[in-house]
């Protein structure tokens, strides 16, 4: 194996039948050069027929073939070191694809052979539930009659479905056969509350494995092992550890198969919880860190007029999520809490089943996270307990005869409440409630609480020492795979909390040009065509629909109500048909261009630049206004990219000759994405620590600042405000006294008593400061001196000086100790 690493940055990339990995591997060189650490790749184990996110691995052990297979990995991978770049790999523990059971050897076993299959013991199946059957919820209201026989096989359309040996006969009809096998075709919709196996979510195609046995463990991984025995893989992200039985001995497993390396959890935190300190990881995939950098960029004086603008939504955001986590629990994960009912029937033999499904139902509604550690995490147990039985009295004595179990780390109803609290709280919270709330939208985001409004500068400070003092090697990030919104269409909706009245006015306006009954739909709706405007006419009506139906209150996915839908559909049609909406919003861009622009290129410098491993979702070092999955994995033009990055680059590496400006081509995000990514990579010495600035002024209010022990960043933030009280003035940085040189436009930075705004953001609203001998030793077009005279730089040495070197590092280090 090789020896551990450590990445400086990421940058994600979505391995699909069309971007295989040949054609990863043909961007390895783009993505050094922009100045990435990592490259981070989607899951690449076999996957479904066409998976286009590789989630559905139906064969631990190749490398998908639709995605190029084991040959092209390893070739891949190989590019990668070669450029001097690591690999991390999302791996999925949890479960496996069984859409095509020809197609995944260890299902099609357990339906031929039940549970004498020779990998039964891979799958999570309640087989006393089913009679002794597997439950496969596939027929629709034909039933039997849509299933046909067929070469010793039955189909259900063009899907086979092994038959178990002996049981076909010549004159046989389809019922005698399937009243034979070890399992048992039901209709969909049984799959709420009769399935009993256990599953990815609601996700009836995929099934969870027990990777908590080892011999699971060890057939599921065993590729995995060999990447690192290969040296060919530095480090793992794991998919979904809350479906897991047991979190941390999993964890333990895995450091022990891949020597410790570099590895992330996907793991939702709330505000305010941490992740367990056990857990042998480096961290998160980074949502915390999202909802706080979002919230530092949002305004927090007009949260009670937005709030007001949205009446008709529920006012408590607690109660709401709590009323669609128990309509999760009472419908699609019904048969989960079905599962924990019949493990907790011996502990409660006289109280009714239907009695206790509903006390199980109210307890997992009542958790605030989305999963307990025991006995780590009891607190919060309790905590739901509590809540369960204040909010339901008459349930208060069947609660209190079941949570001695429930807070037993070793009762097997305690396990599967952890397993299943998690997925009601995602179904409930990301996929219904978030679309239930529409005060501003950009809050909506996985792992945020839309109840908290803005985050100050001083917590946000707090919240970046806490980082860097407890998991400094956890991911950050702005969008992924998973986001509801990517960064920039968030950085445009938060400019509306800055509008205030103004907006709510233009909302009123559009919603009476295209009335829409169901206000909170509609508003959600419009902050959306604003957010990812110039969105085409096809995205938005997927998202619309997508929207209208996970937020199931005027529609839904199993019962479309196709007039509210055609109605919808005209809202969307609207925006580009109506003229006098076009103009409202053309008005509205107009208005919110800039500040957007603003809000983007800030979010993505102080992320770059925080503590943490920052990651660059692939295609967002351009502007990408995308929304909800699969919206956000649309093919990347790296054509486009590598042009600008060469011309920013100029053809001697020294930088453009005229500096990009801000607008819809992305060279300026470009330019911000490849200096800081360049820097941390480059000069590691000058990301030791984190010193708040201090700034004083009449505009010291929308500043973000802070040292990271030499490079110094600078962002704005509430752009529209700062327009209002007239621009900077007399607004000063304090930072130690060094001569220093902006990484982005190139203007030096003399050493005085402030670094003053209103002279050093005239080109881009955010800067990247380092001090003025870093400069010429910055590779790949990050060396700024020749543009510093262009623009006038006085009392900064823009001759090319001596390259940086341990002692100069060190030197910067001991004068920010002396100033912290």
């Amino acid at each position: 194996m090789t020896a551990r690493r450590v990445p400086a940055s990421t940058y994600r990339l979505q391995v699909t039948p069309d971007f295989d990995l040949a054609a990863a591997r043909d961007v390895v060189d783009y993505v050094r050069d922009l100045g990435a650490d990592w490259l981070y790749l989607s899951p690449v184990l076999q996957a479904e027929p066409g998976s286009q996110h590789g989630y559905d691995v139906v064969d631990h052990t190749r490398v998908d073939t639709d995605r190029g297979g084991d040959d092209a990995f390893r070739a891949l991978t190989e590019a990668a070191h070669a450029a001097g770049l690591g690999v991390l790999v999302d791996v999925v523990p949890n479960h496996v694809g069984v859409a095509t059971p020809a197609a995944n050897p260890w299902w099609w076993s357990l339906l031929e052979h039940g549970q004498g299959s020779p990998v039964a013991w891979a799958f999570d199946v309640d087989w006393t539930a089913g009679d002794g059957k597997l439950r496969v919820p596939v027929l629709d209201d034909r039933l039997l009659d849509a299933v046909e026989l067929r070469d010793g096989r039955l189909y259900l359309g063009d899907t086979a479905y092994p038959t178990a040996p002996g049981t076909v006969q010549d004159g046989d009809t389809v019922e005698t056969v399937h009243a034979r096998q070890h399992y048992e075709f039901v209709h969909w919709k049984r799959a709420d509350h009769d399935l009993n196996y256990r599953r990815f979510f609601a996700v009836n195609t995929l099934a969870a494995i027990r990777v908590e046995e080892p011999e699971v463990f060890a057939a599921s991984h065993a590729t995995i092992g060999g990447w690192f025995r290969d040296g060919l893989v530095d480090g793992l992200r794991i998919d979904h550890p809350d479906g897991l039985y047991d979190p941390a001995g999993y964890l333990q497993d895995l450091a022990g198969l891949t020597g410790g390396a570099y590895t992330l959890v996907e793991k939702i935190l709330e505000p305010g919880e941490q992740l367990p300190a056990s857990w042998p990881v480096d961290g998160t995939t980074g949502y915390d860190a999202l909802g706080v950098l979002d919230r530092v960029f949002v305004d927090p004086a007009t949260e009670a007029a937005l709030t007001a603008a949205s009446g008709a939504e529920p006012a408590d955001w607690q109660e709401l999520t709590h009323d669609t986590r128990r309509g999760i629990a009472d419908g699609i994960l019904g048969s989960e809490v079905e599962r924990l009912a019949r493990l907790l029937a011996p502990v409660a033999p006289d109280v009714a089943h239907t009695t206790l499904v509903d006390a199980l139902a109210e307890v997992v509604a009542s958790f605030d996270v989305y999963r307990t550690y025991l006995p780590e995490g009891a607190h919060h147990l309790v905590d739901a307990l509590e809540r369960a039985a204040s909010r339901r009295p008459e349930l208060d004595p069947v609660i209190d005869r079941i949570a001695p179990a429930l807070v037993d780390p070793t009762n097997a109803a305690a396990i599967r409440l952890q397993q299943t609290s998690g997925m009601v709280m995602a179904k409930g919270v990301e996929d219904t409630a978030f679309y239930r709330t529409s005060r501003l939208t950009s809050l909506s985001e996985v792992g945020g609480d839309p109840s908290v409004w803005a985050v100050s500068v001083d917590d946000f400070h707090q919240a970046q020492r806490d980082r860097l003092g407890s998991w400094p090697h956890t991911m950050t990030t702005l969008t992924t795979h998973d986001t509801k919104r990517s960064e920039d269409t968030r950085a445009r909706i938060a400019v509306l909390a800055e509008l205030g009245a103004e907006w709510t006015t233009t909302l009123e306006r559009l919603q009476s040009l295209a009335p829409l009954d169901d206000a909170v739909l509609a508003d959600l709706l419009w902050q959306a065509i604003v957010g990812a405007r110039p969105a085409s006419r096809e995205r938005l009506h997927a998202y619309a629909e997508k929207a209208s139906r996970e937020a199931g209150d005027s529609t839904t996915w199993t019962a479309p109500d196709e007039a509210f839908e055609r109605r919808m559909h005209a809202l969307v049609d609207a925006a580009f048909d109506d003229p006098a909406v076009v103009a409202v919003l053309d008005a509205l861009d107009e208005r919110i261009d800039a500040a957007g622009w603003s809000n983007g290129l800030g979010q993505k410098l102080v992320q770059l630049t925080a503590p943490g491993v920052p990651d660059v979702y692939q295609g967002t070092e351009f502007w990408d206004r995308s929304l909800v999955d699969p919206d956000n994995r649309r093919p990347v033009d790296y054509a486009e990219r590598r042009h600008v990055l060469a011309e920013l680059d100029g053809p001697d590496d020294d930088g453009p000759e005229q500096l990009p400006t801000i607008g819809l081509d992305g060279a300026a995000k470009l330019l911000v994405t490849s200096r800081a990514l360049r820097l941390r990579r480059d000069h590691p010495a000058l990301f030791t620590r984190y010193l708040a600035l201090e700034s004083t002024g009449s505009a010291a209010d929308h500043v973000v600042a802070f040292d990271r022990g030499g490079a110094v960043t600078i962002a704005t933030r509430l752009p529209i405000g700062l327009e209002r009280v007239g621009g900077w003035g007399d607004t000063l940085v304090h930072a130690v006294p060094l001569d220093r040189v902006d990484l982005l436009s190139g203007r030096a930075v003399p050493a005085g008593r402030g670094i003053a705004l209103a002279e050093l953001l005239t080109d881009y609203p955010v800067a990247l400061l380092v001090p003025a001998h870093v400069v010429a030793a910055t590779d790949h077009g990050t060396t700024a001196a020749p543009a510093a005279a262009e623009h006038g730089a006085a009392g900064g040495d823009t001759t090319a000086p001596a390259p940086t070197t341990e002692s100069d590092a060190q030197a910067e280090i001991d004068i920010l100790e002396g100033h912290a």
